[in-house]
């Protein structure tokens, strides 16, 4: 970068992020007056307010808020980059596969066999993510391939595969006036209140916050609010909860994603495994081998 060195960007990201100098140098461990000075730095060199300060508020401008969001994915690039490097000398590197608790639609075990076939196989190290942050996993380097679920979660940067296209239900408590029904429209979910997801900022729900399912089946259980999930993630289905489908509802595909700049062998043998047709009972919806991916038939159980 001509402008920025990768040490100012992490400067100002921290401060972006605590919109606070004091914290943000506790965070960076630094002197206060060294981030301030470094900050002004930025905004001569860059031309721009970064930030509107007072004595007792700290707040991004458009400026701002525009390097933030930009500034956060190159130093993402970055730490991928040197990851990637790394572990490309490794010829004994495991395999990293992020997902979500529960977030395999049931295909996790025959992907791992038939990968566990290929000549190159290394061993698959498991990491389980919170609710939203498999995709800057995958970004950073933290993880090679990951399973996602669209359009839950970011692509961007990402290259993918789709494994399996699923129909999204709302799960209800018991005795809701949705209960007795066989579907739902997503009219008949207006005025209901929808769960916040922790790490999601920016989402449409306004019920209390939620971390993981098991939490979002507890407060739907005390009749707090409801929830739309993809149907995998809720079967089975706990005791005391309803779910019905969403007829009109985007449907909900399970992928498996990785950098888009990741052309490592290691990569691509267990991509080339996990879309290799194998017995129907893994559910990979690869019925219609000339059917690209991304067409492949809506499979609803």
């Amino acid at each position: 970068m001509a402008e920025l060195e990768t040490r100012e960007l992490e400067y100002f990201l921290a401060v972006a992020d605590e919109l606070h100098f004091g914290r943000a140098a506790v965070r960076l461990s630094i002197a206060q007056p060294a981030l301030s000075k470094a900050v002004r730095r930025i905004e001569t060199r860059l031309g721009v307010a970064l930030f509107v300060r007072s004595s007792r508020h700290v707040e991004l401008t458009p400026a701002g808020e525009a390097l933030q969001e930009h500034g956060r994915h190159v130093l993402n690039s970055v730490s991928a980059a040197v990851r990637h490097a790394q572990r490309a000398g490794d010829t004994q590197a495991h395999l990293r596969l992020v997902l979500k608790p529960g977030g395999d639609a049931g295909l996790l075990s025959g992907i791992l066999a038939e990968y566990a076939h290929q000549p190159d196989a290394r061993q698959v190290d498991i990491l389980f993510s919170g609710p939203a942050d498999r995709a800057d996993i995958l970004r950073d380097g933290r993880a090679d391939v990951g399973l996602l679920y669209v359009p839950l979660d970011d692509l961007a940067g990402l290259a993918h595969e789709t494994l399996y296209i699923e129909d999204r239900v709302v799960i209800v408590p018991a005795g809701h006036r949705l209960a007795g029904h066989t579907s739902a429209c997503l009219a008949d979910l207006e005025g209901e209140t929808l769960p916040r997801w922790k790490g999601i900022p920016g989402g449409d729900g306004t019920g209390p916050e939620v971390a993981d399912v098991v939490q979002l089946f507890d407060m739907i259980k005390m009749h707090r609010m409801i929830g739309v999930l993809p149907r995998s993630l809720v079967e089975p289905v706990p005791a005391g909860l309803v779910c019905l489908p969403v007829s009109d509802a985007p449907p909900s595909r399970l992928v498996l994603a990785w950098n888009d700049q990741d052309r490592r062998p290691l990569v691509a043998s267990f991509v080339a495994a996990a879309l290799r047709p194998r017995r129907p009972e893994t559910r990979l919806n690869l019925d219609h081998p000339g059917v690209p991916s991304e067409q492949a038939a809506l499979k609803v159980r």
